[in-house]
């Protein structure tokens, strides 16, 4: 079968950024007056999850020393809800795979996955809380602020989140989720989350945004009590620092790799247009991508393959670097199966194309309309096929950097890396 050829481009976005990340986390943490709110000695608890947040260890670590300097003793929990299979000494692990260590951070970690009832919401949901974070004295609540890849509202993913799934831990994740189908996920999030602050001593909350280069574009300490407000205006600001797919209508978009570090979903399913279907773009939803082929799983996301049921195509690697264990439990955490059903596999990136291409519409193979990214996260580099080369004159974002080539495979029929 005759393949597009494709281009290399770089995609210009507008992206704030923060130098200085010690210095702001100080500044932002002294503008809160914590020191009237604790007393030198008391153990405070500090959320660290699971997710790929550019500069994780370094916003931890600065973190920590400002609540020492306040004469605290902080310690780490993991925060990850089902993440690692549901095991503690796994959840520990992912997040030192990232550089949060207890030797660069300067605090012990406590990982567990038993929690306590810290109380019921208004609709009887049973409210679950980490043990060792409902043990201390306060917690501090970290989390990044983006679109969840599930549901829409007001609030989404972040502080919220956080504290329901993150140190709900693998029962109140379950729960939560399967309180969303009786209830609303804004009805739902709020609620829970409003018990844990009434209730678990949370002291504050450190709200990360990133710009769509993958960096630190924003960091603000918040108050309990400007939680929900603080959320819905940074999501705001989120969204419009989402990395975006360079074009709106794709037959197939090819995705290097998936992974929890990328997003909750392996592949963020507000970039890839099916955040409401797992096949499709809903109505007025964008991009609109025919068919998504998935080439592989990254290494730090330990087999866990949550996400690839998004997609129609991959490769047998992908199947073979599976854990399924893993996978099963995080996707049945989310009360999302599907998530974890395995596509059409191939042993080689060529037979996947063709596949692929042969299932596009009423288009030659070579005249598709076709996207390659690393994966979702990191998408100032693609390459697009030929079809996309008259658009450019209309799109000063998009720098082509290489003309369009044949693709290029090695001796087994792979694709090289780009």
């Amino acid at each position: 079968m005759a393949l597009p050829r494709v281009m290399r481009l770089r995609q210009h976005f507008a992206a704030p950024r923060v130098d200085d990340i010690a210095g702001t986390i100080r500044d932002q943490m002294a503008q809160l007056k914590l020191s009237g709110k604790v007393r030198p000695g008391q153990t405070v608890a500090v959320s660290v999850g699971s997710r790929g947040i550019a500069h994780i260890a370094l916003i931890i670590r600065s973190v920590v020393e400002e609540l020492k300097a306040l004469g605290l003793q902080p310690f780490l929990v993991p925060a990850m809800g089902s993440h690692g299979g549901g095991v503690a000494a796994r959840q520990q692990e992912i997040i030192e795979s990232y550089g949060v260590t207890e030797a660069y951070v300067g605090a012990p970690i406590r990982a567990t996955m038993e929690t306590v009832l810290v109380g019921k919401t208004e609709d009887g949901v049973p409210v679950h809380f980490d043990r060792y974070a409902s043990e201390a004295d306060h917690v501090v609540v970290v989390g990044r602020v983006k679109p969840h890849t599930d549901f829409v509202g007001e609030i989404e993913s972040g502080l919220h989140k956080m504290m329901l799934i993150g140190l709900g831990k693998h029962q109140g994740a379950v729960i939560y989720h399967k309180a969303i189908v009786n209830f609303s996920f804004d009805r739902i999030i709020r609620s829970v989350a409003q018990t844990v602050i009434e209730r678990c001593r949370v002291l504050m909350g450190l709200a990360i945004v990133e710009n769509p280069y993958d960096e630190t574009a924003l960091l603000e300490a918040v108050a309990p009590e400007q939680f929900a407000e603080r959320e819905r205006e940074l999501l705001r600001l989120a969204r419009q620092w989402l990395p975006r797919l360079p074009f709106d209508d794709i037959d197939l978009l090819v995705i290097d790799e998936i992974g929890k570090e990328i997003s909750g979903s392996g592949l963020d399913t507000n970039v890839v247009g099916r955040k409401h279907y797992d096949h499709v773009a809903a109505p007025g939803e964008t991009p609109r991508v025919t068919r998504i082929y998935v080439r592989g799983l990254s290494a730090a996301t330990h087999g866990n393959a949550t996400g690839i049921g998004a997609a129609e195509f991959t490769h047998r690697r992908v199947v073979e670097q599976t854990d399924l264990a893993v996978t099963y439990i995080n996707c049945l955490t989310g009360n999302h199966p599907s998530m974890a059903a395995m596509p059409l596999y191939y042993d080689t990136d060529r037979a996947c194309l063709e596949a692929a291409l042969g299932t596009v519409g009423l288009v030659a193979p070579e005249a598709a309309r076709v996207v390659r990214v690393h994966n979702t996260l990191h998408l100032t580099e693609v390459l697009a096929s030929e079809a996309y080369a008259p658009l450019l004159a209309q799109r000063p974002d998009l720098e082509m950097t290489s003309p369009p080539t044949e693709m290029a495979f090695d001796d087994h029929g792979d694709l090289l890396p780009f």
